[in-house]
């Protein structure tokens, strides 16, 4: 990468991103590319050996806190350990989540809600903490890891589309709300992209793999650094008119025929 004035508002130099399920599959790819353009990156997850494994690969500029953020009453004081200890949270990236399928007749009220309470409930509380830092410094950048299922109907995953639709819906208020204050809020909706919650999605169901490769003009899946790119974008002085949007990255799927 060149040093001049293009190259460098594709940076992220000086931006501390916290990142949700970051020890793994989509997570971990955004804090590869994060550190790479030049972030400090905070991967949060429940697994401290993960996490440590992730920030060995990722680099110097990689840090982690094991953390459940559906510990609700103790993100406060996750976030404020995470200012303390690397600097003020100007990227907040909501990523964590788990995967459910089953029929809609067979989802309970408990699943459905701890489907909820992972994706939206923890996303809403992450932004509660971290909003005002951003607002008080008028700078930063919200991204939520939306879906397919934000856009396209598909059977067995009505808990999980109705979370990530939900977070459609939280970009669109959120973005109106703090645009003033100069912070961005983008989501991005990845395609099937190799990763562990897509191999587990289709474990065993081939024609649902072939399915979803004769609909993507693409005709493949997705690199997880696919991901990691586009949300560099998006947090980036590149994007810094962006605000309010969900970018699908599906290699044609959600348009393609």
């Amino acid at each position: 990468m060149t040093d001049d004035c293009s190259s460098k508002v594709f940076r992220l130099d000086g931006e501390i991103a916290l990142i949700t399920g970051g020890g793994s599959g989509l997570g971990l790819a955004m804090a590869e590319c994060m550190a790479k353009a030049g972030a400090k990156v905070v991967i949060v997850g429940r697994r401290e050996a993960l996490l440590k494994e992730a920030c060995a690969k990722i680099g110097a500029n990689a840090f982690y806190e094991v953390a459940d953020i559906t510990a609700f009453d103790k993100v406060e004081a996750l976030v404020e350990r995470i200012s303390g200890r690397v600097g003020p949270i100007s990227i907040l990236v909501n990523n964590a989540g788990i995967h459910l399928k089953k029929f809609a007749v067979d989802t309970t009220v408990e699943a459905f809600g701890e489907l909820m309470n992972t994706h939206v409930l923890a996303a809403h509380n992450l932004c509660r903490y971290v909003l005002p830092g951003m607002i008080k410094a008028k700078h930063g950048s919200i991204l939520f890891t939306a879906s397919m299922t934000s856009l396209i109907g598909m059977p067995q995953v009505i808990a999980y589309s109705a979370a990530k639709s939900a977070y459609v819906g939280m970009v669109r208020g959120l973005s109106a709300e703090v645009a003033e204050h100069g912070v961005r809020v983008n989501a991005i909706a990845p395609g099937w992209i190799e990763s562990p919650m897509l191999r587990k999605a289709l474990s065993g169901d081939e024609n649902r793999t072939n399915k979803i490769l004769s609909r993507t003009p693409m005709a493949r899946f997705g690199e997880p650094a696919d991901i990691g790119w586009a949300a560099v974008y998006l947090c980036s002085p590149a994007a810094k008119f962006v605000t309010g949007t969900l970018l699908p990255i599906d290699g044609g799927a959600s348009q393609g025929f």
